[in-house]
């Protein structure tokens, strides 16, 4: 039975897994490769880890780590931090990493994406997009850990980034991110409605209703989570887990 990709999506600070809220505060969770082998028994569909000071601190990929996960990973895998090249993308891809996911370089230079998808092929290229709500309640773009505002719409840009030949794009909302009150149904809505190409949805999943909320009524393609599947209880303690597959099958049945 066929059903859309539920993804944790985990964020590396130096050799840690954190989780943040609102993209600060970030809280230490664990060891990458502990979380990994949990997620490698639970038959995870797809992992996305994301390195959240990469570009802030302007360092390129800790590819020790990420050979690591390659090795240890059972699933597909999407690496996103620092990558502003071809030559990272390639030396991530060689690695065994499956897809890379551009974010601040996409904002910089948007024809990076074009010359990536052509030299590794589209499905190999996740473009992922950042968004805040502007003082005037209005969706901006926003890169480095949400410390810059760009003054770019996220639906024109994703619509743009389709052109440019991404394969697939994350979608994470810096208001809901930890807050775990559900995903920015409006925002997904919007982009989902402008372009052809997959969207996964993050930022905001408390429960497994917000996932199916967001495929249905937004017409996500996949979802994707953090705190959902790294926290336990409303004290929040860390515990990675995952569905089991009977029950997400019933989630879209």
């Amino acid at each position: 039975m066929f059903r859309p990709r539920i993804i944790p999506c985990l964020l590396l600070k130096e050799k840690g897994l954190v989780k943040t809220v609102k993209f600060r505060i970030p809280t230490y969770v664990g060891d990458p490769i502990n979380a990994i082998k949990i997620f490698n028994e639970k038959y995870v569909d797809e992992l996305i880890f994301l390195d959240i000071e990469a570009t802030v601190k302007g360092y390129t990929p800790q590819f020790e780590i990420i050979e690591k996960i390659a090795k240890e990973c059972f699933m597909p895998v999407c690496y996103g931090g620092g990558i502003k090249n071809i030559e990272t993308i390639k030396k991530i891809l060689n690695i065994g990493i499956e897809k890379v996911s551009i974010s601040s370089q996409a904002v910089s230079d948007p024809d990076f994406v074009k010359a990536a998808s052509l030299e590794f092929g589209s499905q190999s290229i996740v473009v992922t997009i950042d968004v805040k709500k502007s003082y005037l309640n209005k969706y901006e773009i926003v890169t480095h850990n949400a410390t810059r505002y760009t003054g770019l719409d996220p639906v024109k840009f994703a619509s743009q980034m389709e052109e440019k030949g991404a394969g697939e794009l994350l979608i994470n909302s810096v208001d809901r991110d930890g807050m775990m009150g559900g995903y920015d149904i409006d925002l997904i809505s919007k982009i989902t409605n402008k372009v052809n190409i997959p969207v996964i949805a993050s930022s905001g999943a408390g429960k497994l209703d917000d996932m199916r909320d967001v495929i249905l009524k937004a017409k996500a393609s996949s979802a994707a989570a953090g705190s959902l599947f790294v926290f336990y209880g409303k004290l929040r303690a860390v515990l990675i887990n995952y569905p089991e597959q009977k029950e997400l099958e019933a989630l879209f049945n």
